[in-house]
């Protein structure tokens, strides 16, 4: 017969194992032994069987890998953060859901991670109450978060408090204004949670070593650290935020609709061609009218003050007549425009407005050689033509040259770079060819 003190110890230890044990210290380890130190009457493989959960197979973790396995008993870790316990070491007080920083917000205990809420409040977190006193504006006020958007548009307010669209029962909307949504970290392809080689959190990938990308799908030679360094632009940005970052190299993101060219390049994504387009619209297709070199317009020719503007669109030239004079000696040109004195107008100011001849008299100067006023397309003023503005071709002194027989070159009459005279193009400094398309500089545009 065993002594009074042994059977009181196993009944102690077999009251402990199956009442479930919430946390074992190191030295107190009720098993199945005779006495401290004695073998244990179990198989090793019956003492493991009894340490691992229900039906897991041989092989398995022991004690949820959270302790260790004496004699069919397990001993719970309790150096981590938090504490493992239950008769398996199943529990861990760290996983209960927590709210606004706070574990079953304040309103309840943890219990084997599950929340066990005070009277008067519900929900996973402990973080609604069954009875709310709030309006509904200064709830819905409580709700919005930093862009002054109802919990983000990912959820519902509840008495001033955030309750996410999880209808699925996935949780991967969550936050105190539901403002973390780890669906973006899905895989498209694989399905899995940063392809199954990262962590996420509130919707951002964190990869494991060795693997790269918005979901961690891409797999490289080089560390995390050195990729983001390789891909960080001059201004701090990762691929100057128009592109992708895939093992240290910028993959950009071509933004022109018509996919005929890349609007975004450099190493860096640096390079923004859309920069060369009109001021006022990004998207238009009025373009740089000289060379385009990451996203800065280099006019030509080179040196020539004349030309000049974010898109080389201000271009003095237009405002000289073949002498070279501009807007005729009576207005200023800005921006390729004449700004005419006071008593004069016309393109190039060569029109005064008081006029010191007879009508007769003016006409006769306006009379092309087969005795039609201004060749029919225009109007007499002070003896000069005035080629009808309707018709924008329509040039010469007698309004008798049309300027679509000048020769063009990518869609342009003289290949802007000279002036229509009467069907042939007089081309400015620089330039030569039938339509002035050819660069007698060192570079061509």
């Amino acid at each position: 017969m065993h002594p009074p003190g042994f059977r009181n110890f196993l009944l102690l230890a077999s009251s402990l194992l199956f009442a479930g044990l919430s946390a074992v210290p190191q030295s107190f380890s009720p098993s199945l032994r005779s006495w401290p130190g004695a073998a244990c009457r179990l198989s090793r493989a019956e003492s493991e069987r009894r340490c691992r959960a229900p039906g897991q197979p041989p092989g398995a973790a022991l004690c949820h890998g959270r302790g260790r396995c004496d004699c069919g008993v397990c001993i719970c870790h309790v150096t981590e953060p938090g504490m493992f316990f239950g008769p398996l070491c199943e529990c861990h007080e760290w996983v209960c859901e927590t709210y606004d920083g706070s574990t079953c917000a304040g309103h309840g205990k943890c219990d084997c991670g599950k929340c066990k809420c005070d009277q008067g409040w519900y929900g996973d977190a402990c973080q609604y109450p069954t009875h709310c006193d709030l309006t509904k504006k200064k709830s819905n006020q409580m709700c919005k978060n930093s862009q002054d958007i109802i919990c983000s548009n990912a959820g519902t307010c509840h008495c001033g408090r955030c309750k996410c669209d999880n209808s699925d029962g996935s949780g991967l909307v969550y936050g105190k204004f539901c403002e973390c949504d780890d669906r973006e970290c899905i895989d498209d392809e694989t399905e899995e949670i940063c392809g199954g080689h990262g962590k996420c959190y509130c919707g951002n990938c964190y990869c494991k070593a060795g693997w790269h990308g918005d979901k961690c799908e891409f797999q490289c030679d080089i560390t995390p650290w050195e990729s983001k360094r390789r891909c960080t632009s001059p201004d701090g940005k990762i691929c100057s935020n128009r592109g992708t970052c895939v093992c240290g190299e910028c993959t950009c993101h071509d933004v022109d609709p018509t996919g005929d060219w890349g609007d975004i390049h450099g190493d860096t994504c640096e390079c923004d061609e859309r920069d060369c387009r009109a001021v006022y619209d990004r998207y238009s297709d009025d373009f740089c009218s000289g060379k385009c070199e990451c996203g800065k317009c280099t006019c030509y020719p080179p040196g020539d003050r004349r030309v000049y503007g974010k898109t080389c669109e201000c271009d003095d030239r237009r405002c000289e007549d073949l002498d070279g004079v501009v807007c005729g000696g009576h207005g200023t040109c800005s921006c390729g425009r004449c700004i005419c004195e006071r008593g004069w107008f016309g393109k190039l100011c060569q029109h005064p407005r008081k006029c010191n001849m007879t009508e007769e008299q003016s006409k006769n100067l306006c009379e092309s050689a087969d005795g039609i006023l201004c060749s029919g397309k225009g109007s007499c003023h002070c003896g000069k033509c005035i080629c009808s503005a309707e018709e924008w071709y329509i040039s010469g002194e007698f309004c008798d040259c049309d300027d679509r027989d000048c020769d063009k070159h990518d869609g342009l009459i003289c290949t802007g770079n000279g002036i229509c005279s009467c069907g042939n193009c007089e081309c400015w400094d620089g330039w030569n060819g039938n339509a002035c398309e050819i660069w007698l500089g060192s570079e061509y545009p």
